[in-house]
Parts: C-alpha cells; sequence; structure tokens
C-alpha cells in the first residue's frame, strides 16, 4: 500500500503523533492483537477542536502508515482528504471516550481471544497476577448492547468507564485510556497479559491463590518506581528501536 504523504499538510507535532500512532498500530498487529481490519487506536490532537486520527478502515494494520491515517472531528467528518472510510463502530467507541475524558490522548481497543473470554466471565479480571494489579487499580467494565455503532449508547459507555483507564467490554474486548500512545500501549500490553495469565491459570485445574486486596491499593506507587515515573515512555524508545529493524515503513 502506498498513500501519498500528507507531512507537508500537517503540523510537527500532528506528524510526530502521525508516526506514533502508525507505530501503534504495527505494534499490534507485532503482538498477535489486531482481529484483521477491525477494532481500532485512536490519538487525539493537541488543541481545542476535539480532532483525533483513527486507522484507514480496511487495512491491515501492519500496513497502516502515518500518511494513511484518517482525521477527522467529533462528528466522524474527515478533515484531510483520504480515498479510506472510517468504521461508524469504531468512531461511537472512540468518540465517546473522547469526548468525556479530557486527558484521553489515545484509546486502544482489542478484540483478542483472552481478552474476549475474560470479558465473557462472571468475575472479570480476578486478583492473579502482579500484571492483574494495575489493571484492579482502574478497571471498569461495560455490558454488551451488540454492535456499537448506535450513537445512543454513547452516554451509557461514558457513564461505565468514569475515570477508570482500564475498561473491559463485556462479551466484546478490552479498552484502555492513555494520556500517550505509549502510555495506552503498556497498558493494553498489561492488560493482554492479565487476560493470558488468568486464562492460563484458570486452565490448570487447581485452586487458584488470589493477590491480597491491600497490595492493589498501593500499585500506582509501585507503577511510577518500575517506570521511573515516566509511565509508557520508559518503554517505548525500545519499541520503536525494534520496529526500525523490522519495518522501517509506518513513518511515511
Amino acid at each position: 500500500m502506498t498513500t501519498p504523504s500528507v507531512q507537508s499538510q500537517v503540523s510537527e507535532q500532528e506528524w510526530q503523533l502521525r508516526q506514533d500512532l502508525a507505530a501503534c498500530y504495527r505494534l499490534v498487529a507485532l503482538y498477535g492483537w489486531s482481529d484483521l481490519v477491525f477494532t481500532h487506536i485512536s490519538a487525539r490532537i493537541p488543541g481545542p477542536e476535539h480532532h483525533f486520527l483513527i486507522n484507514p478502515y480496511g487495512l491491515m494494520f501492519d500496513e497502516i502508515t502515518a500518511s494513511s491515517l484518517v482525521k477527522v472531528d467529533q462528528h466522524c467528518n474527515k478533515l484531510i482528504d483520504s480515498p479510506y472510510p472510517v468504521n461508524p463502530a469504531g468512531f461511537v467507541i472512540h468518540s465517546a471516550v473522547h469526548e468525556a475524558r479530557e486527558d484521553a490522548g489515545c484509546v486502544l481497543h482489542t478484540h483478542t481471544r483472552a481478552g474476549v473470554a475474560v470479558s465473557a466471565q462472571k468475575d472479570g479480571v480476578l486478583p492473579l497476577s502482579q500484571q492483574s494489579t494495575f489493571v484492579l487499580a482502574s478497571l471498569a467494565y461495560h455490558d454488551y448492547e451488540g454492535v456499537a455503532f448506535r450513537p445512543e449508547e454513547k452516554p451509557r459507555l461514558q457513564a461505565d468507564l468514569g475515570h477508570a483507564n482500564f475498561l473491559v467490554l463485556r462479551n466484546h474486548g478490552l479498552l484502555v485510556v492513555g494520556k500517550t500512545i505509549a502510555d495506552a500501549f503498556l497498558s493494553m500490553y498489561t492488560f493482554e497479559a492479565t487476560c493470558q495469565i488468568q486464562i492460563g491459570a484458570q486452565s490448570g485445574g487447581s485452586a487458584l491463590t488470589h493477590v491480597n486486596p491491600q497490595i492493589v491499593s498501593g500499585v500506582a506507587e509501585a507503577m511510577r518506581v518500575q517506570t521511573g515515573g515516566m509511565g509508557g515512555a520508559f518503554v517505548w524508545p525500545a519499541l520503536i528501536r525494534k520496529l526500525q529493524r523490522i519495518d522501517p515503513s509506518y513513518q511515511d
């Protein structure tokens, strides 16, 4: 896939955001979290206009580049000409979060097998691992209402999310909110690992040991220490170097 560069049409800040978001799509594909052309990652462009970037619907995540990302407003109107459509269901979910959360620099949503499996469990995420403690410290749930293309679902999704950064979409998948693209990616990495570990532990057939609830209450400080107070920015440069070794075309 070749898409004409839009670098000359956007600010330096937006171009960097586009490269980071394209990198995030490539990383999601690399780690096996994509679902063909479905699911989405959106990033808000800084400023008062409520403009954001989302994937061109129909492209595989490992095809997405900085220039192919679609720039839309909060009503899903394209702001730069693009030959690609935007998925209505993806727009409803992501625009709902961006509308309700000023801190939502990036929203990342997946349909992984482990994520959907845990989303279908009545008890949801269980405190079974170190990874789960980070999720449980900021977790919410939203009940399934069918494919999310109806605008009337947005207020309910917003109310269920509240101030949480991890959201289980019941019978559907996982969603994370990050201040930055790097934060969102690290959060989803932790969320996905939590679900994979839970499914694996449950398949062992023996009684499970739960983490002490007091540990969950102090997990924010543990995360700060673990990343030197940098959050996702601590691991992002290493992830970018990994992509550069594999295929740097995401930058185009």
